[in-house]
């Protein structure tokens, strides 16, 4: 996976060059601990999870135009704010319902949602935030009390999954940003990608795959009915079953939307498609080296939803519906939300609509993005 020339972009500022080397020695600590290498899945973990070091857990500006990337609250309140209209359908069928949401990002999307709910007088009782970060559960806690004052006392951060929630769950861009192995299938088998140093240097080894590994990757094969041809890399997330099935275990009736990038198993593993699908953002620069800005860039893997969807049923939750973002958004109350555009003055006019295109477009996110719903008890959808 390392590149012959590292792509170009733009250079951290020297509090982030040194933060990110911490995050370098740490990990190579890591490494000569385990005695000279970790798995692909082990260095991503430590990069984005290390408590007060990874991306998602040392205080940095990850999201909006001064940070990393663009998620779609970030984009234009509409995105929540259909999406609340959804959620508003859901509490009205449930008694005491709340919203879990989690890795609540900068708090927009749960200001967007809670915002359009107090309109509706549809509030859920809680409005509980699953967030690893301090640093972020800090700024959540800024934003939420900045923009509604009125309804703070009713969210909560948690540090685990709660038991017996009822209502719904909220993951956007959650599952894009769980460790996942790096593979290669050759003739012999199929090989694991490690991380090992050179010099104080990271690079990209390969080993026999561990029989978990091996073994999930026979397993797309046989789901594809089709073996991948000698030399194919691509990323399997062995932690995903996991953490469906802890999603599961806490929700007694409700439903759950999942939101991110991602495409069915049979594009996911197309022959074309070797390299797989990791990807790097760093100051809205996308590239594919995940050895460089250890801690200060994010890495990401599109979703098999396939997958998504196999370990939803082997917990015991129903997949209710699947579409992309775009469909997601105009069959669930883009067109209510857009009922005041004539009145509103030319440039908002002109930056609503610009809003629209980036979430519904297909070259945008309208395509890329998928939206799963998964469900638990007799909730119409």
């Amino acid at each position: 996976m390392q590149q012959d020339k590292r792509p170009t972009l733009p250079e951290p500022d020297a509090l982030s060059a040194e933060h990110s080397e911490r995050v370098n020695d740490f990990i190579r600590g890591r490494i000569r601990q385990a005695g000279g290498s970790i798995s692909f899945a082990e260095y991503m973990q430590h990069a984005l999870y290390a408590p007060g070091l990874g991306y998602y857990a040392a205080g940095s500006t990850k999201f909006g135009a001064s940070g990393d990337f663009m998620t779609a609250p970030e984009v234009s309140p509409i995105f929540g704010r259909v999406l609340a209209r959804q959620c508003a359908e859901v509490l009205s069928q449930v008694k005491c319902g709340s919203i879990l949401e989690y890795g609540a990002g900068s708090g927009k999307l749960a200001v967007d949602i809670l915002r359009l709910l107090e309109g509706l007088d549809a509030l859920p009782e809680h409005y509980k935030i699953l967030e690893v970060s301090g640093d972020l559960q800090k700024r959540q806690a800024e934003y939420l009390e900045q923009q509604l004052p009125q309804l703070v006392s009713r969210v909560s951060w948690i540090q685990s999954p709660p038991d017996h929630h009822v209502g719904i769950i909220i993951a956007n861009e959650v599952l894009d940003a769980l460790p996942v192995e790096r593979f290669v299938r050759t003739a012999d088998g199929v090989l694991q990608h490690r991380v090992v140093l050179d010099g104080d240097e990271f690079r990209i080894d390969q080993a026999p795959a561990p029989r978990n590994l091996s073994t999930a990757v026979v397993a797309v094969e046989a789901a594809l009915g089709d073996r991948l041809p000698d030399g194919f890399v691509s990323e399997v997330s062995l932690g995903l079953p996991g953490w469906i099935s802890a999603l599961s275990d806490s929700l007694k009736e409700g439903l759950v939307f999942l939101f991110d990038y991602g495409v069915t198993r049979r594009d996911y593993y197309a022959h074309e498609r070797s390299g797989g699908w990791l990807r790097c953002h760093f100051r809205h620069r996308a590239h594919d080296d995940p050895l460089m800005l250890t801690g200060i860039q994010d890495l990401t893997s599109w979703v098999d939803f396939n997958a998504v969807a196999e370990a939803a049923l082997n917990s015991g939750l129903e997949v209710a519906g699947y579409s992309a973002q775009a469909q997601f958004l105009l069959g669930g109350g883009l067109q209510a939300e857009m009922h005041e555009f004539q009145t509103l003055a030319l440039q908002k006019q002109l930056e609503l609509s610009g809003q629209i295109k980036t979430l519904t477009l297909p070259a945008e996110m309208g395509e890329h993005f998928k939206c799963m719903a998964l469900r638990r008890g007799d909730i119409r959808t």
